[in-house]
């Protein structure tokens, strides 16, 4: 069952509504066309006939549950996504940011199973980094963040590593990568919405990639200030490939890599 038109609206608002009390999820902020396609599709493949049978649903199954929120939240990770992006933020972190603050405090926001976050924590503990520092991983699912604190991987997950640190960070078993317990001692992880929660601050470095592109405009340009807030001057922003900030200068960012920018007041 497809929804449709002004009935369409009035269940959407009543379930965004339901979405907010119930599980604590600012939906309205998201864009709305490509939400609401979401939303059906994921309706559809539970059997419920409408919205107000999905919250039901969604209420009595955790399984319908979990795969709401992995739907919706768009939990995709992989260890050092965009391998020549992510070195290039390496390479601005290291030379720019670690010299002039020791003692980094990075914050990976919506963090997903936490391979970005750990991929941080490797690259500090291989600069000798990681004693000073601290890294914090966030997510507004507490599911997903449950399987970042394991740190089992497909190897689908794993394929950018460099072979020499599959050896020394991970061990095989049944065709799963799990990682280190001294690199998952690295990060912290926590249960965060960067739509109603309070954001860190002091940090040096914020990796929030692939993720504004779901949300209204309205939405996007308080992340962008909440963050830019977040960032001690001359901290770093490092956003994903599909995204592109317009006006950086507006948010007191000015570019210093592809998809990386710099807080200069």
């Amino acid at each position: 069952m497809i929804l449709k038109g002004e009935f369409m609206t009035q269940q959407f608002e009543a379930f965004y509504d339901w979405s907010k009390r119930e599980l604590n999820l600012q939906l309205d902020g998201y864009k709305q066309k490509q939400l609401q396609r979401r939303i059906n599709t994921v309706m559809i493949k539970s059997g419920a006939k409408n919205l107000r049978e999905y919250a039901e649903a969604i209420k009595k199954n955790a399984d319908i549950k979990q795969e709401f929120l992995d739907y919706i939240t768009i939990n995709v990770t992989e260890f050092y996504r965009n391998a020549q992006i992510f070195a290039e933020f390496e390479q601005i972190l290291l030379e720019k940011v670690a010299p002039r603050y020791p003692n980094l405090k990075i914050w990976s926001a919506a963090c997903s199973t936490g391979a970005e976050a750990y991929s941080v924590a490797m690259v500090l503990k291989k600069n000798r980094l990681h004693e000073q520092s601290k890294i914090i991983g966030t997510d507004i699912d507490a599911t997903i963040l449950r399987k970042a604190k394991e740190g089992v991987y497909r190897d689908a997950e794993i394929k950018n590593v460099p072979s020499a640190d599959l050896k020394k960070y991970f061990t095989v078993t049944n065709n799963k990568y799990h990682l280190n317990q001294e690199i998952k001692d690295l990060v912290q992880f926590k249960k965060h919405d960067l739509i109603l929660d309070r954001y860190e601050k002091g940090c040096h470095a914020i990796i929030c990639r692939n993720v504004t592109i779901y949300f209204n405009d309205e939405v996007k340009n308080k992340i962008y200030q909440d963050i830019s807030d977040s960032l001690v001057v001359g901290g770093i922003f490092f956003i994903g490939a599909t995204e592109t900030i317009y006006n950086p200068k507006q948010y007191g960012f000015q570019k210093v890599g592809s998809f990386i920018y710099e807080k200069i007041e």
